[in-house]
C-alpha cells in the first residue's frame, strides 16, 4: 500500500461499476450562458468494457453509484459553473498551460485501487495510474496554476491521478469495498495521452452527460 497525504487525511492506494454518467462529441450549436466546466483527458473506447468489469466486481457492495465507462476520464482540473463568455480565456490559459508543461504525447497504463479520503471514510473508489502518473503530474501543476490565476478556486487537495469509479453514498457496503481494494491489484489497460480536453457536463435525468468543447494537443518532440 503507498499513502498520500492530504489536508491531514490519508489516501490509501493499493495495488488496483452502474447509475452511470455519459460523453457526447462536441456539439457545434450555441453554447449557452452557464456551463459546468473542468479539464480532463479522456479514455478510449477500448477501455470502457475492462472498466465495467472492474467496476462489476463491486456490485454486491451497497451504497456505490456507478460512474459510466463509456465516459471514463481523468480530470485535471475542475472549473464549476461557468459563464461561456469566458471560454475562449480558458482555452487560451490551457494552451498556455500545456505550452509550459512542455509534455510530448505518452503512453499511461491504469492500474491499482485506491479511495478517497481513507479506507475508513469512503466517498470515492478510483483506478489509478501506473506509468505515465509523473507526466500527469506536470501537465495539471501550470494547468492548475494558469487557470487559477484566471479567478478560479484553487485545488484544496494534493492532486492523484485517477479515473473514478464509483463513488459511495452510504457505508452499507463499505467492508466489501475495503476487502477488494486491499486484495485486488488489477490492470485495465494503457492509452497513448495526446491531448487534454475542456468538457461540459451536462445534468440529465440519466446522470451526466459530457461534451468535449474544446481540445489542446500536446506538443510533438
Amino acid at each position: 500500500m503507498v499513502a498520500f497525504p492530504l489536508a491531514g487525511a490519508v489516501f490509501a492506494v493499493f495495488g488496483h461499476g452502474r447509475g452511470y454518467e455519459r460523453r457526447r462529441v462536441k456539439d457545434t450549436g450555441p453554447r449557452t450562458a452557464g456551463m459546468r466546466l473542468f479539464v480532463s483527458v479522456d479514455l478510449p473506447d477500448r477501455l470502457a468494457a475492462p472498466i465495467a468489469d472492474l467496476q462489476a466486481r463491486f456490485d454486491g457492495a451497497s451504497g456505490l453509484d456507478f460512474t459510466d465507462p463509456d465516459q471514463a476520464h481523468l480530470t485535471l482540473k475542475f472549473l464549476g459553473d461557468v459563464d461561456s463568455k469566458r471560454v475562449d480565456g480558458i482555452h487560451e490559459a490551457l494552451e498556455a498551460a500545456v505550452a509550459e508543461a512542455d509534455v510530448a504525447p505518452f503512453e499511461a497504463t491504469f492500474e491499482g485501487l485506491g479511495v478517497f479520503p481513507t479506507l475508513e471514510y469512503i466517498n470515492v473508489l478510483w483506478l489509478g495510474v501506473g506509468e505515465g502518473n509523473e507526466q500527469f503530474q506536470q501537465l495539471q501543476a501550470p494547468i492548475e496554476a494558469e487557470l487559477t490565476d484566471l479567478g478560479f478556486d484553487p485545488a484544496d487537495h494534493e492532486f492523484t491521478p485517477h479515473v473514478t469509479l464509483a463513488r459511495m453514498h452510504h457505508a452499507g457496503g463499505k467492508e466489501l469495498v475495503q476487502e477488494l481494494v486491499t486484495q485486488r491489484d488489477p490492470t485495465v489497460g494503457s492509452m497513448a495521452v495526446e491531448a487534454v480536453s475542456l468538457t461540459q457536463s451536462h445534468l440529465t435525468e440519466d446522470g451526466p452527460e459530457y461534451e468535449t468543447v474544446e481540445r489542446v494537443g500536446l506538443p510533438e518532440r
